[in-house]
């Protein structure tokens, strides 16, 4: 069974830094795109930043310039390390993969459980 598992979350200070790890799990055959995505209570889940398996990367204009999205193939697990943070990036955030099991013949896409991000100001 695959699994991804979230890590990293907490409480900072505005204008801090914070890195989130992500890492998927089980019978994995093979994993494309992976994002990151946040959600505020109430609200529905917004995209942050998406990395391809070759390693191209895209972010939501709120974010560009102090979020960076990267990927370890060899371990299955991508990266968001948030810098410059801001109250408003407050959120859980959720890991998503577009992934192949090995006991499947397509991709679908799995996701995290979330981590709490809390940016004091």
């Amino acid at each position: 069974q695959v699994q991804l598992v979230e890590s990293g979350g907490g409480l900072v200070q505005t204008g801090g830094p914070l890195r989130l790890s992500c890492a998927a799990s089980g019978s994995i055959f093979s994993i494309g795109a992976m994002a990151w995505y946040l959600q505020i209570p109430g609200k529905q889940r917004d995209l942050v930043a998406t990395i391809t398996s070759g390693g191209t990367t895209t972010y939501a204009d709120s974010v560009q310039g102090r979020f960076t999205i990267s990927r370890d193939n060899a371990k299955n697990t991508v990266y968001l390390q948030m810098n410059s943070l801001k109250p408003e990036d407050t959120a859980v955030y959720y890991c998503n993969a577009n992934l192949r099991s090995s006991s499947d013949s397509y991709f679908a896409r799995y996701w995290g459980q979330g981590t709490q991000v809390t940016v004091s100001s």
